[in-house]
């Protein structure tokens, strides 16, 4: 399969954390790039389309994400610039 990304993926398989709204759901980060992620949820019905991501072992490191794809239960992210 051809390789689409600009950035080079790292493989993290770090708990983390969708918060939006108010509401907080337990993920797992499997990699990371510059320019996104890809994580695994339980349910990604519940996923809303922009929210914000924490990975647990760098809390104070809180990203701006959108949902390029979902595929079962793993979700693809974009970054969002904050500006």
């Amino acid at each position: 399969m051809e390789e689409r990304r600009k950035h080079p993926r790292t493989e993290i398989n770090q708990p983390g954390y969708v918060c939006s709204g108010g509401s907080v759901m337990s993920c797992v980060v499997r990699n990371i790039s510059a320019e996104g992620a890809a994580i695994d949820v339980e349910n990604p019905a519940f996923v809303p389309e922009c929210f914000r991501l924490v990975i647990a072992n760098e809390p104070s490191d809180v990203r701006e994400c959108r949902i390029a794809w979902i595929q079962k239960n793993r979700i693809g992210l974009t970054f969002v610039d904050e500006t």
